[in-house]
């Protein structure tokens, strides 16, 4: 078995970390490098030729999808790396061999490898295979319940929504806050209030979201600022931009 020379992609340093510590689980994988966007992947690219990308899609100044386009000569073997499974059908278009939904399970990790290997050898059969499994994960995450990844020391944690009380912001890291721990987020605050669009969990200001069904206490503490205080006692200042949106809740 060849050694597969691969090349991680993600703007976040610990997405990244999490899948080169998953790779190091597999046999024949040789991580050649790191990318922490588009146009730094083109160049890596360019210069390691690696035979594999583990490619994120929602990323600074080009997406996941741009690079591909971008992509010159020889191209290796791509595998999506993201959190929405909306982008699944426009992955394989672009010539994707898997797709994989964060939080990356380990199995299914080492599916993508294989079926990256598989491509290598025979680019029909693998394409067949992608789209069986591409159905039958989407009947499965219309049954299954989200989970967030939180990591605390070296152990990664999975969390079910309704177990997190707040996601707050504290410069480039993200804090999971639950009734009494605290945990490290894999993915930035903009990232997790996209995916949990249309759920219980708002934006109170630029470094925090809420889920609202552990709202305890609103409080008014002027005409435009709110102050929620959560049911383990947390509290947040609702910025003027959100708290009309705050002020909804109570009507």
């Amino acid at each position: 078995m060849s050694v597969l020379r691969t090349l991680i992609v993600d703007d976040e340093p610990v997405a990244r970390r999490v899948l080169a510590e998953e790779l190091a689980d597999l046999p024949d994988i040789e991580v050649v490098g790191e990318a922490d966007n588009g146009e730094a992947a083109l160049r890596s690219i360019e210069r390691l030729t690696p035979d594999l990308v583990l490619l994120d899609i929602q990323m600074p100044v080009i997406d996941g999808f741009e690079t591909v386009r971008n992509l010159r000569g020889p191209l290796p073997a791509i595998i999506f790396v993201t959190a929405y499974s909306e982008h699944a059908l426009k992955a394989f278009e672009v010539g994707a061999v898997d797709y994989l939904l964060k939080p990356v399970r380990a199995d299914r990790l080492a599916v993508a490898v294989e079926r990256a290997r598989e491509a290598r050898r025979s680019p029909l059969d693998s394409a067949r295979k992608v789209e069986h499994t591409l159905n039958a994960e989407s009947a499965m995450n219309a049954r299954r319940r989200p989970k967030i990844v939180a990591r605390r020391g070296h152990d990664y944690h999975l969390l079910d929504l309704d177990e997190v009380y707040a996601f707050q912001a504290d410069g480039e890291i993200v804090w999971i806050l639950t009734g009494q721990n605290k945990f490290m987020a894999t993915q930035t605050l903009q990232a997790l209030d996209d995916r949990l669009a249309g759920s219980q969990f708002q934006r109170v200001h630029r470094g925090a979201l809420v889920n609202t069904d552990k709202i305890r206490k609103m409080g008014a503490l002027s005409s435009q600022r709110w102050l929620l205080t959560l049911n383990n006692g947390l509290e947040f200042v609702v910025s003027k931009r959100q708290a009309p949106i705050i002020r909804d809740l109570i009507r």
